[in-house]
């Protein structure tokens, strides 16, 4: 029987994924992912060559499926509160992904991210595109338009960074994605409207 090297892949990738948002790159244990994948753990090293290049692997994966999530297509960047909503619901079915993150920034130190170079120009084109429709007047352009792009995503994204201010501040509806999601469009509306 032949071995399904895409499937082996995709099983090593999604077990480390729940590895690595809880316990951390280097808290993670190679042995563990092989377990939850239900896989030899040499395969990680045949395919990943070590545990490091299986986390830059796990966060290449996600924001391709974040990307593919959210897209912000220069025809549609005017409307920026669905843009918003977008990445609103890919955090919340994906809530391992600002972990993700989180570890990634606390051990960067300022060097060389994954796929650093690739990841940059992902969101350069979003910038230009809401840039393009500020030229349009489709958009406010009193805020650069790099600024507007990281304040929708930390407006999308800080519902499932910090659920404890979250429930904090707004009680009972902690626990309403929808509630939650209906404002957020609503916040990020109001970016769209001109001073």
């Amino acid at each position: 029987m032949a071995w399904d090297t895409d499937r082996t892949k995709r099983l090593l990738l999604e077990a480390a994924v729940h590895e690595f948002a809880e316990r951390g790159p280097d808290g993670a244990r190679v042995a563990a992912i092989a377990t939850r994948a239900g896989v030899n753990k040499e395969r990680i090293y045949q395919y990943f060559g070590d545990k490091q290049g299986l986390f830059e692997a796990v966060l290449t994966d996600q924001l391709a499926q974040l990307a593919a999530a959210s897209p912000l297509h220069p025809d549609a960047a005017g409307d920026l509160a669905e843009y918003a909503g977008h990445v609103f619901d890919f955090h919340h079915t994906h809530p391992q992904f600002l972990r993700l993150l989180h570890w990634e920034g606390l051990q960067s130190h300022a060097g060389a991210l994954p796929a650093e170079s690739a990841r940059a120009a992902h969101y350069a084109e979003k910038v230009r595109a809401l840039a393009a429709a500020q030229r349009a007047g489709a958009l406010p352009d009193d805020v650069p338009a790099g600024y507007l792009l990281y304040a929708v995503a930390a407006l999308a994204a800080w519902w499932f960074a910090a659920p404890q201010v979250v429930r904090m501040i707004l009680g009972a509806d902690v626990d309403r994605p929808d509630s939650q999601r209906a404002a957020l469009v609503a916040l990020v509306r109001r970016l769209e409207l001109r001073p």
